[in-house]
């Protein structure tokens, strides 16, 4: 197949490398097995599960969506700006993405503590047995998300990337959408559908 079409170079798709899209697809696999879990269970539990939602704190939950979809669009910015070879720009952006994950991480931190204090635990009932495991699994996610935007900024702001070669960037940048993608389902199916 002729590698230029129309007097544009084909662009790999999916973005980023091969490898990062099996592990996304393996962390997806895992969030729906237990997405799945926690709707089956609600079903049998509607009751205690609608009561159990109005103790969450959905301003806080909406707070970090909106964190993770800001966090989502400065890494897309990062991405477009790389392409246009504006490396200062790019690190910038990266770097605000890393700071909608500290604040998210700190609405985390606030909210658990608030549940901790009350005495809520992973044995307190099904809800918050659900809740806290999705919820952490999700937080695990972000940190490791940040880590890899980290690395990414770090090897940017360095000159580490171009509009001819950007992969290593596109690999970071799919998985911090897989992760804001997640939440995205998530907080809804925990904070919000009753």
């Amino acid at each position: 197949m002729n590698a230029r079409h129309h007097g544009h170079a084909l662009r790999p798709y999916p973005p980023g490398d091969l490898a990062i899209w099996v592990f996304i697809f393996a962390e997806l696999a895992a969030f729906f097995a237990l997405f799945v879990a926690y709707a089956f269970t609600r079903l049998k539990h509607l009751e205690l599960f609608n009561a159990m939602q109005l103790t969450l704190d959905s301003d806080a939950g909406m707070l970090n969506t909106l964190l993770l979809i800001t966090g989502s669009w400065c890494v897309a910015r990062a991405v477009a700006a790389i392409k246009a070879n504006h490396g200062a720009s790019s690190a910038r952006w990266l770097l605000a993405a890393i700071g909608t994950g500290v604040g998210f991480l700190i609405v985390k931190y606030f909210e658990y503590g608030a549940k901790f204090a009350a005495g809520v635990d992973l044995e307190t009932n099904l809800f918050y047995t659900f809740y806290l495991l999705l919820t952490l699994f999700h937080a695990l996610h972000v940190v490791m998300g940040m880590a890899i935007l980290c690395f990414v900024w770090n090897k940017t702001r360095r000159g580490g990337y171009s509009s001819h070669d950007h992969r290593g960037m596109e690999t970071g940048a799919s998985y911090w959408h897989m992760v804001d993608l997640v939440w995205i389902v998530l907080f809804p199916l925990v904070y919000v559908m009753r």
